[in-house]
């Protein structure tokens, strides 16, 4: 019987050789961080790309410990599967996890929200962020951004010099010939490093079908309520009420990417295992991001502002 879609982009994973090629990249620039650019962190939030990470960061430094510590910027506003699932993780791993919430932000005055219990706290994850580098004074931080992901992050660099108020700007990058990476920065300025910037969803699916990595159930096909909002299914949650005149349906779904609840929506899936989903992620024409993040829809460079602010 001749394999199905599905199960031939499964074998893929498990012997196409550019998921080799895609791991080396990413442990030599994991370690590049830990030799060049001193006091690093690794943001890990519990979502599926900061899983990859954490694997990436086992096969550069195991069996030792990892020689930086895991940082997450807590919005407040995060999924309890996913919270719980990130706690988990970091117990077996047994690193430390450093986590600094928006909430403190607010308290402190350096985040005004109009109301802070329910607008969006994703941006201001910007300021918190600076304030944790500031505090830590961290020289640089590992992330999970892809390139395929949106336009902004398309043509950002791998090591994304970020200046001493913590902006990036897009016309002032450093060149990355060779795999050569300048780490060179001043007192106040830092990295954002990002070891799979070059990896597709689909590619970071087929990996963790490879190396088996647990991820949260809400990745997966489940039924939740949901409102139909402007082409998206937006959870129905206490952030995230149904609006006058909306109806509210109970629709099987799964989240192709986690954040902030109020401005992340899951897509109509049925794909309830890891091999579901690759065959679906080969299928879509639409980019993760795209379909799920109503904050990227705000304007065409939404992203890219953020990023200047000190934006992930």
């Amino acid at each position: 019987m001749m394999p199905t879609t599905a199960e031939k982009l499964v074998l893929d994973a498990a012997s196409n050789h550019h998921l080799d090629w895609l791991e080396s990249e990413a442990v030599h620039i994991m370690r590049e961080v830990a030799a060049e650019c001193g006091k690093a962190a690794l943001l890990f939030s519990g979502g599926k790309d900061s899983v990859v990470l954490l694997r990436i960061a086992e096969k550069a430094f195991r069996p030792g410990k990892f020689p930086f510590p895991l940082v997450h910027i807590d919005t407040g506003h995060n999924f309890a599967e996913v919270i719980e699932f990130r706690d988990r993780r970091i117990a077996e791993l047994g690193e430390q996890l450093i986590v600094r919430s928006v909430e403190e932000s607010i308290r402190r005055g350096t985040v005004r929200l109009r109301n802070p219990a329910s607008d969006s706290r994703n941006a201001a994850q910007a300021v918190t962020l600076l304030e944790t580098i500031a505090e830590f004074q961290f020289a640089a931080c590992i992330g999970g951004a892809r390139r395929d992901e949106e336009k902004a992050r398309a043509k950002e660099r791998i090591f994304s010099f970020r200046d001493e108020f913590g902006q990036w700007n897009p016309k002032a990058q450093r060149p990355e010939l060779w795999d050569l990476y300048n780490t060179r920065i001043h007192p106040g300025e830092n990295m954002r490093v990002f070891p799979i910037s070059n990896w597709t969803e689909l590619d970071v699916w087929q990996y963790i079908a490879r190396e088996k990595l647990a991820l949260p159930p809400i990745y997966f096909a489940h039924e939740r309520q949901v409102i139909p909002r402007n082409g998206f299914l937006v959870p129905l949650t206490t952030l995230t009420p149904a609006k006058e005149g909306e109806v509210i349906e109970t629709q099987v779904v799964r989240f192709r990417t986690v954040g902030d609840i109020s401005c992340t929506c899951p897509v109509a899936s049925d794909a309830a295992t890891v091999e579901a989903i690759i065959a679906e992620t080969a299928m879509t024409k639409i980019t993760e991001r795209g379909a799920t993040r109503m904050d990227d829809r705000t304007s065409e460079a939404s992203m890219e502002q953020r990023k200047k602010a000190g934006y992930f």
